[in-house]
């Protein structure tokens, strides 16, 4: 097993929510090391389950959960997403959905719904305690 407390984020690939995302978790979850899971729109993604991506995103969170020991999931939606252009509503919608997917996995973590508004600070919009 790895050594330090691991977190869990499955993020955009836009680089703007990387370090803001990995600061809140260190700081909010005193995590030593953030495992970084990114696809564009991961939000919208998620929202279909059994989608390829969504079980691509499943099998690397597996890994953070089983190898590192990774105890909480923080889901990464956030304004001007090149890959899921669409209304903060809409996004907000699709996070919760994505937190469902999430706790569906049945894998004994906290699940963070978070947003990255257009000042690139996080708001923590959700959150299912295990």
């Amino acid at each position: 097993m790895a050594e330090g407390i691991f977190a869990t984020a499955i993020n955009c690939m836009d680089g703007r929510t990387q370090l803001p995302v990995n600061k809140w978790m260190k700081d909010k979850f005193r995590a030593d090391y953030i495992d970084t899971i990114t696809e564009p729109g991961p939000d919208k993604i998620l929202t279909s389950p059994f989608s390829p991506l969504s079980q691509s995103i499943k099998q690397r969170v597996l890994i953070s959960v089983e190898k590192h020991n990774s105890s909480v999931i923080a889901i990464v939606a956030h304004d001007q997403c090149a890959g899921n252009p669409v209304s903060r509503d809409e996004h907000i919608a699709q996070l919760k959905k994505a937190m469902e997917t999430v706790k569906s996995w049945n894998l004994s973590v906290d699940i963070h719904g978070v947003w990255i508004g257009s000042n690139w600070q996080v708001e923590e919009i959700d959150s299912i305690v295990r």
